[in-house]
């Protein structure tokens, strides 16, 4: 460093590769399975070096953008960005950072209710509404039939589908990412408190009736009292989920 500036970095070689595969990949002009070109075509279209190009896949893979068979001369195979995976990594950092399970579902209690209230807003009439039904539909099919753990299995998707229905993608993306927190722990605090039968039955059926009577008021334009519905509806899943012991809990992004 001389007279107080900073010291520029320049790009090395396969940083530039990487970026440049890197943004074909984001802006779609790669999709999903596609193979890159073989590694001797890549060398001669770039004028790299092989461990140039080398060191460039080594970045890609590791941000899990691509996947190289070695020994394959098919190239390597493109990944499209997943949420799931950017969901997980974003759990890390909760729990690096303390997280607790109450400041988890405080989080969701601030989206949800705004969701809800823009649905109802639209009474509904949003892309992505059916979906909303369909999803009823199938938990209806698991309260008659008593299928319990099929049930709370697919708590957490109901929730999603509804984010979802209003088009916004991070909102989506953050609730997704709320949603496998609290998924995890909601599996844990099951296998650490099962309960009886006649509970699990009751549990299901209060629970899909719940959702029932949100998407009627939504269809029906009843924004406060869906709102309101929604509110109380969450709180008193925070209240079992997030109850006292509970809720000082750190976020397990690692399921175990």
């Amino acid at each position: 460093m001389e007279n107080g500036s900073a010291r520029i970095r320049v790009p090395k070689t396969s940083e530039l590769v990487a970026d440049q595969i890197r943004r074909q990949i984001i802006r779609g002009d790669l999709n999903e399975g596609d193979s890159l070109p073989p590694e001797g075509t890549l060398l001669a279209t770039l004028g790299i070096s092989r461990p140039t190009l080398r060191e460039a896949f080594r970045i890609l893979e590791a941000e899990s953008l691509i996947s190289v068979v070695r020994g394959s001369r098919s190239g390597a195979r493109v990944h499209r960005p997943s949420t799931e995976l950017v969901s997980r990594y974003a759990g890390y950092l909760l729990e690096s950072q303390g997280t607790t399970i109450a400041d988890l579902y405080t989080a969701r209690l601030a989206i949800e209710p705004t969701v809800v209230r823009w649905l109802a807003t639209e009474k509904g009439q949003t892309p992505g509404w059916v979906r909303v039904k369909e999803t009823l539909a199938a938990f209806e099919g698991m309260w008659k039939e008593a299928r319990y753990e099929e049930f709370i299995d697919n708590v957490a998707h109901f929730h999603q589908v509804l984010v979802e229905a209003t088009g916004n993608k991070t909102l989506s993306f953050m609730n997704r990412m709320l949603l496998n927190l609290a998924r995890t722990h909601q599996n844990d605090y099951q296998r650490r408190h099962p309960r009886s039968h006649d509970d699990r039955l009751k549990s299901i059926r209060v629970g899909f009736k719940s959702y029932e009577k949100l998407v009627s008021m939504i269809e029906a334009g009843d924004v406060e009292g869906a709102v309101a519905h929604w509110r109380l509806h969450l709180r008193n899943a925070n209240e079992t989920w997030a109850t006292r012991g509970e809720g000082e809990r750190v976020v397990d992004s690692l399921q175990g």
